[in-house]
């Protein structure tokens, strides 16, 4: 049973959840993001030919052949789907920190609605806590409510009110999470895969038109602090090597919990 499960309404439950998790901060006050200058999310250098770049990158890293497999079951839609992303200027449309691919907003709650639709939550590791019980590098995620780590986590608290019908990734690398969704995909035929994914704004922009290729529809939610700016930095991220911790901003939290509470909504059948 999930902690939003032990309420009778969805604010009940968000209000015990903030109540745990501020008593937890007393308790076990954790390592918090330093402030620090403020840094480009992209430095310039980076942004040239940066769709190029992602390419390169993606099949120079695809040791599993992850790529190459599933665009060869149809190569001729997904290449014509990913020139058409290609002649846009850009793969997405911004409203603060959410990314908006192939959707809007208001487009993007209906399809929570849709009983049609398989919802996936992703979480970059790099907002994980320093304390994190289930290491930070890696695709784990203990979200134990009595946990005091957790507890203060906001990705624990989106586990914890998610529906059942939601698939939740920690997602440690970018060819991670793409088999992963290339999969859901696959095993998936009669579904929409929809997602709402944490990631910095450089990873937002090199890998959106590989979604928009694959026809996922979704929002990226910006990730603010000791982003990746450069491609050194995103490569040594990939193999483990973050020193930084990265946020999502409060204002940005209510806005993801707010979708998170209309897909629960609609499996309940009620409000929550």
């Amino acid at each position: 049973m999930t902690f939003w499960d032990r309420y009778p309404t969805w604010d009940d439950a968000k209000a015990a959840w903030d109540e745990q998790s501020q008593a937890a901060c007393y308790k076990h006050p954790l390592k918090r993001l330093k402030s620090q200058p403020a840094v480009p999310a992209i430095t310039k250098q980076t942004k040239r030919n940066l769709r190029w770049k992602t390419l390169k990158y993606l099949v120079s890293h695809d040791k599993e052949g992850i790529i190459k497999e599933h665009i060869l079951k149809r190569p001729f839609y997904y290449g014509k789907q990913l020139l058409r992303s290609w002649m846009r200027k850009r793969s997405y449309e911004v409203d603060g920190d959410l990314f908006f691919y192939g959707t809007d907003l208001k487009k993007f709650e209906e399809l929570l609605q849709d009983p049609d639709t398989l919802l996936v939550l992703g979480f970059s590791y790099c907002h994980k806590p320093f304390e994190c019980p289930s290491k930070r590098f890696n695709d784990l995620c203990l979200h134990d409510s009595e946990n005091g780590v957790c507890q203060q986590c906001f990705i624990g608290q989106c586990i914890h009110a998610s529906s059942k019908d939601t698939v939740v990734y920690a997602i440690p690398t970018i060819h991670y999470i793409g088999k992963k969704m290339m999969e859901l995909v696959d095993d998936n035929p009669d579904k929409k895969v929809i997602f709402v994914i944490t990631a910095c704004e450089m990873t937002l922009q090199m890998f959106g038109d590989w979604g928009n290729m694959a026809g996922l529809v979704g929002i990226g939610v910006r990730l603010g602090g000791r982003v990746c700016n450069t491609l050194k930095a995103f490569e040594l991220s990939e193999r483990g090597v973050k020193p930084g911790l990265t946020v999502v901003s409060e204002e940005t939290q209510e806005k993801v919990l707010k979708l998170i509470r209309l897909r629960r909504e609609k499996e309940r059948g009620k409000k929550r």
